[in-house]
């Protein structure tokens, strides 16, 4: 559970937390680059890396990361304010 105690004025920011998108990206990227270096390394390409897989190591990092990201923003929402509502007839007393 969230350690943040939420008031009735602020609600999370959910899916559109920036973190939540940045580690969507990472990881997308991080699984297709798992798959390419784990079924479609060719010896050739190893040679040219030094014998490292470097796909599959920068594949196995970037999921690492993403899953960082993930339970950054799950431990720690982002609470946002929400403005307040007014009534018909006030808005039109207003102007």
């Amino acid at each position: 559970m969230s350690s943040t105690p939420k008031s009735p004025s602020q609600h999370t920011a959910g899916a559109f937390d920036i973190r939540n998108i940045i580690g969507i990206v990472i990881g997308i990227y991080g699984v297709i680059l798992l798959v390419m270096g784990a079924v479609f390394a060719t010896p050739d390409q190893l040679e040219k890396a030094g014998g490292l897989h470097a796909n599959l190591i920068a594949g196995i990092v970037m999921v690492v990361v993403s899953a960082i990201f993930f339970t950054w923003s799950h431990q720690r929402p982002i609470q946002v304010p929400v403005a307040p509502t007014s009534a018909p007839s006030e808005r039109a007393t207003t102007n």
